[in-house]
């Protein structure tokens, strides 16, 4: 590659060098990330990988993809690219932390108007960060330019994980029964989701100067700010608990609140009542409440609230349960109960 160049490429929009100059700046980000699996250098046609399986009866692989939605529009403004990344990661991985399984490897999709090499490795840190917040390793991802696509300064970025848990380990909801409690893992803040949303209500598109004030509201960060803090990452701290307590079921608090990821980790014929009174909402959403005039039933379909993950334990290990997450700096607390019932999800005062 020391002599691949093309000038009629270039001309025509896409300057490979930048490609192979970008991957060298994320060279020192992917290092952070090795595991004990990794079994080569970024830079081949794929990335290898060696199955940690030892003790295992039936290894079970999870995979998991997504990526950063709209957010990105407020990265692309802020000119602010080091945290998105782990925004990436975290929406993979705390999807496949929620069945038990123990992430191994990612992989990211970064496709961009112009390649401009600085930015690119920029966003790669970020994603090698939030590997690093999860034990997975980095073993490789894409970067493609597309002019004429994009405009030059913008850019999508999604990933892919990969995770393992023996068979018997699944955590699949059928354990679940009435009695059962609720815990809620504080967010920290939006994270990625409802961000079409958040841009109406603060008429983001048009990057006005309010977005980067100082908001009394948020305790003096401005909403750009806030909304961009990067995703929580889950894993280390469920994967100690599921090491002591048997987790009955575990709720990522995405895309659709509450009303669409709580009842995904129950069976049929049980019912997840939750007590609005036990919700710590934090002061972003109520600002975008308020600012946007958004009745609260749509608040809850929408965003999380301030509850990023909910785990569903028996009612005798709920104190150890919550001992073992605020040891590892969790701010855990229980929110409702399971009750038998069709609703799948219930909000009570």
């Amino acid at each position: 590659m020391k002599d691949s160049r093309s000038e009629s490429y270039k001309a025509a929009g896409v300057d490979i060098t930048a490609g192979y100059r970008a991957v060298e700046l994320m060279k020192a980000h992917i290092k952070r990330t090795k595991n004990e699996g990794c079994l080569d250098d970024v830079g081949g046609f794929g990335g290898c990988f060696g199955l940690p399986i030892a003790g295992m009866k039936e290894p079970v692989l999870v995979s998991g993809t997504d990526g950063c939605g709209t957010k990105v529009k407020l990265a692309i403004l802020m000119d602010k690219h080091d945290t998105i990344g782990i925004d990436a990661v975290a929406m993979c991985v705390n999807d496949i932390i929620c069945v038990g399984a123990r992430p191994l490897f990612f992989l990211d999709y970064i496709a961009c108007g112009k390649n401009v090499p600085e930015k690119i490795a920029s966003i790669v840190g970020g994603v090698a960060e939030g590997c690093v917040q999860s034990g997975a390793a980095l073993i490789g991802g894409e970067t493609a330019e597309h002019p004429g696509l994009m405009p030059e300064e913008d850019y999508d970025l999604a990933g892919f994980a990969v995770g393992i848990v023996d068979k018997s380990e699944v955590i699949d909801k059928t354990r679940v029964k009435s009695g059962d409690v609720i815990i809620a893992l504080k967010s920290s803040g939006v994270h990625s989701n409802g961000f079409s949303l958040v841009r109406k209500v603060f008429d983001i598109d048009s990057n006005p100067p309010s977005l980067y004030e100082p908001s009394e509201a948020l305790g003096g960060r401005s909403v750009a700010e806030t909304l961009l803090t990067p995703t929580k990452i889950y894993v280390k701290s469920v994967l100690k608990l599921i090491e002591a307590v048997k987790v009955k079921g575990i709720s990522h608090i995405t895309g659709g609140g509450f009303y669409e990821n709580i009842p995904r980790s129950i069976p049929e014929g049980l019912t997840a009542v939750i007590k609005k009174c036990d919700v710590e909402v934090l002061p972003i959403f109520k600002l975008i409440a308020e600012v946007g005039g958004i009745p609260e039933r749509d608040m809850y379909n929408t965003y999380n609230m301030g509850v990023g993950m909910t785990i569903i334990v028996d009612k005798n290990d709920v104190d150890k349960a919550l001992e073992i997450l605020r040891s590892e700096g969790e701010d855990a607390y229980v929110i409702g109960s399971i009750t038998e019932g069709e609703e799948g999800l219930v909000l009570v005062e």
